[in-house]
């Protein structure tokens, strides 16, 4: 390796893994920062607010791992059910994919963890210290009283935000309602204080100090997610053509940009959109908002940096295209099938599940009237939230039976094993190993019912 390309690499290293000094972003006001803060509110509602909704007397949203059961309103799922599981997974993933082939990554600018958080806690920031040039001025000002002050009320309301964040989060597997009292009087099993001082430190870390540095350096998805991208792909973009040459005085021959540099105070991540699509960027808008604010002042027409797609940018009009993509339609193929997919495995699943097993200590015994009985133990998985009763019986072989009771209690969401006994009568018309169905249904509801397959031993 050559001296040159060693000494390449060296500065990519140190570029790559230079200390930085921490991003305080500028204050914008606009559509899409009013979008984010729209998307802030909704979805901090629904995370703080759902775990203390109830149903039927218990918690409407809980994931009970003690008892391997997820509560959702009036759906319990068990662990049977993980298929639903890895339908909802994959119906995520496919429009994850879906909306970042239409329009780049809006999901990592207005609704990822992340940035919710991050924008929390610069908010809560900015009423602590100032606007971001206060910011600036108080990190470089040597420590005194006042400063001490608002670092350590800065702190304090970031480590509230992120307990409470914690605790609401061991809410949705430990009630709520329970969590708090024990939590007060300093009773909480050990798992429950692991997750609720791990998720408060992980929130006060990752909100409040890395940043923007996840969506740089951490989240795989701004790695990888160029290879869902195309020219007909619309991100936030910067209209070259119009704003070169760029420069602070309006001349002849000169671009729209003036060249203030805002777009780039006001962004998260601290690029230049300037600089063309970068995989740091977060789709937020925010320079979007900024650059309108300027374009608005300085009399241009708005739009010098907007969401447009490559060849959009080229040819300086709307793509006829965007929306007529095989990517699309394969995404959106995929999305309407595993919809329906879940749909019907929703509709078709069953609340009892049985297991049959054949008593092997005793293969066949014949009675004193000739017949031939064969014992069996059924495990009655009783899923719903009552207690239910279940009728079996037995076909397959001419005459056969049930010997004794037919009818079966299982409790609510427990599994009950009744042993039964099937009789053929004698002289069998048939010999060896032949098979039988056992049918499960409930009384209450005829809906409900299972078939089930085994072997009835003859001689």
């Amino acid at each position: 390796m050559s001296h040159k390309t060693v000494n390449k690499v060296q500065s990519a290293r140190i570029a790559l893994y230079r200390n930085k000094r921490q991003i305080h972003p500028r204050a914008v006001s606009g559509r899409f920062n009013s979008l984010r803060w729209l998307m802030v509110w909704a979805t901090q509602i629904v995370f703080y607010g759902a775990c203390w909704l109830e149903w039927d007397g218990r918690q409407a949203l809980l994931f009970d791992i003690v008892h391997e059961k997820l509560y959702l309103f009036g759906l319990v799922l068990w662990p049977q059910d993980a298929l639903l599981l890895a339908l909802v997974l994959i119906l995520s993933a496919t429009g994850l994919f879906l909306v970042t082939a239409v329009a780049g990554r809006l999901f990592c600018g207005f609704a990822c963890p992340q940035t919710v958080y991050t924008s929390i806690f610069m908010w809560v920031e900015a009423k602590v210290e100032g606007d971001h040039l206060a910011r600036l001025k108080l990190a470089e000002r040597p420590l005194d009283a006042d400063k001490l002050l608002r670092k350590g009320a800065k702190h304090g309301l970031w480590l509230a935000i992120a307990l409470w964040t914690g605790i609401t989060f061991v809410g949705y597997f430990t009630p709520i309602r329970q969590l708090l009292p024990h939590l007060a009087a300093f009773t909480l099993g050990p798992w429950e204080a692991f997750w609720l001082i791990f998720y408060t430190l992980f929130t006060y870390v990752q909100a409040g100090f890395t940043r923007e540095m996840v969506c740089q350096h951490m989240c795989p998805y701004s790695r990888f997610q160029g290879v869902m991208f195309d020219p007909e792909t619309r991100n936030v973009a910067y209209d070259a053509a119009r704003g070169e040459p760029r420069g602070a005085r309006r001349q002849s021959g000169q671009g729209d940009c003036i060249d203030c540099g805002i777009c780039v105070q006001v962004c998260p991540t601290g690029i230049d959109i300037r600089d063309g699509l970068q995989y740091q960027c977060i789709n937020c808008g925010l320079c979007i908002d900024a650059c309108d604010t300027v374009m608005d002042k300085v009399g241009s027409p708005r739009g010098l940096i907007r969401f447009a797609s490559e060849t959009e940018l080229a040819s300086d009009r709307q793509s006829s295209r965007h929306w007529k993509r095989p990517r699309l339609a394969v995404y959106a193929t995929v999305l309407g099938c595993f919809t329906l997919l879940g749909a019907w495995t929703l509709s078709e699943r069953s609340l009892l599940l049985v297991d049959v097993l054949r008593d092997r200590g005793s293969l066949v015994r014949e009675t004193a009237e000739g017949d031939f009985e064969n014992a069996y133990t059924l495990k009655l998985m009783n899923l719903a939230e009552r207690e239910r009763e279940f009728e079996v019986r037995a076909e397959g072989l001419p005459g056969i039976r049930i010997q004794g009771a037919q009818r079966f209690a299982a409790p609510a969401g427990a599994t009950a094993p009744v042993h039964v006994t099937v009789a053929v009568p004698g002289p069998a018309e048939r010999q060896g190993i032949q098979p039988i169905r056992f049918h499960i249904v409930a009384v209450d509801d005829l809906r409900t019912r299972r078939e089930e397959r085994s072997t009835f031993v003859l001689p």
